[in-house]
């Protein structure tokens, strides 16, 4: 298996992208699958590994990468060393960061014999299932799309009714602790500002009510992260969709970070198996 790690990609005056591609090489194009990592995610988080490994067995083109404002850095790919760039981050940045790996994949000479760039398909974990469903609205490359534990509505970041939302808006920045490495992980009001001027766009309802593409959603009965419900909702705004729950599980399928075992958890399999099934 060819596993290409760490690759940069520099869209012009921007921050770059950190990505790898795994494929088993056959030299005949194989359909392209993207991977979207979601909030205070990296490519490199806990069986993902493992995951984008059994994708490339299973004859697909396969693609994490790592927002550009997430927070990591091309030394440091893992975690969050960079917490000026993550408070810099939004919905249309993460949008803007899917297209330019969408675009990279079609241009660049060194996949064209692997990746069939006629099949790119979308998959998305929590946040990443958002994003990938209004990228496939608006972007007719895309074929099918996945959404793992996917959230429904973002508006639910922005309580602003709240004196927490009050206190952002006077002070322009406000924080989140990441409960494994305990940094306060910073957000300025931007991100609310960008998602207000984009709201029709990052209407994640409107982009399921008009999709008329293919779409797997998978969700787990016990997810304590993104509720069942979003699923359902969903499935519910685009009835032609798929929903696949996977009874017991959690937000990430079992996984956690590190994650030292040599195989996937049980769950996430499960979700990788219907995936794989759905996409060929």
């Amino acid at each position: 298996m060819i596993k290409e790690k760490n690759l940069i990609l520099n869209p012009k005056a921007k921050k770059p992208i950190v990505y790898d591609v795994l494929y088993n090489q056959t030299k005949s194009p194989k359909p392209v699958v993207i991977f979207c990592h979601g909030y205070k995610g990296f490519k490199d988080w806990g069986a993902w590994q493992h995951m984008a490994e059994t994708f490339a067995d299973n004859g697909f083109f396969f693609i994490k990468f790592n927002f550009s404002h997430n927070g990591g850095t091309i030394e440091q790919p893992i975690d969050f060393p960079d917490l000026e760039a993550f408070a810099n981050n939004n919905f249309t940045q993460e949008l803007e960061d899917l297209e330019h790996i969408i675009n990279a994949t079609v241009t660049t000479k060194q996949f064209m014999q692997e990746a069939d760039v006629e099949k790119i398909n979308l998959i998305g974990h929590s946040r990443g299932g958002g994003i990938v469903l209004i990228k496939a609205e608006e972007n007719e490359k895309i074929k099918k799309v996945v959404s793992w534990a996917g959230v429904s509505d973002f508006s639910k970041y922005f309580k602003e009714e709240t004196d927490d939302f009050v206190n952002w808006r006077e002070t322009g920045v406000t924080y989140v602790e990441n409960s494994r490495t305990k940094q306060q992980m910073p957000h300025y009001f931007q991100f609310f500002e960008d998602y207000k001027s984009n709201k029709k766009r990052l209407d994640v309802k409107r982009a399921a009510q008009h999709i008329r593409k293919p779409h797997l959603i998978i969700h787990g009965s016990e997810d304590q992260t993104v509720s069942i419900e979003e699923a359902k909702n969903l499935h519910k705004w685009h009835p032609k969709s798929q929903m696949e729950i996977i009874e017991g599980a959690n937000h990430v399928f079992g996984a956690e970070h590190p994650w030292q075992k040599e195989t996937m958890p049980e769950d996430l399999a499960e979700v990788v198996r219907l995936t794989v099934a759905f996409l060929k």
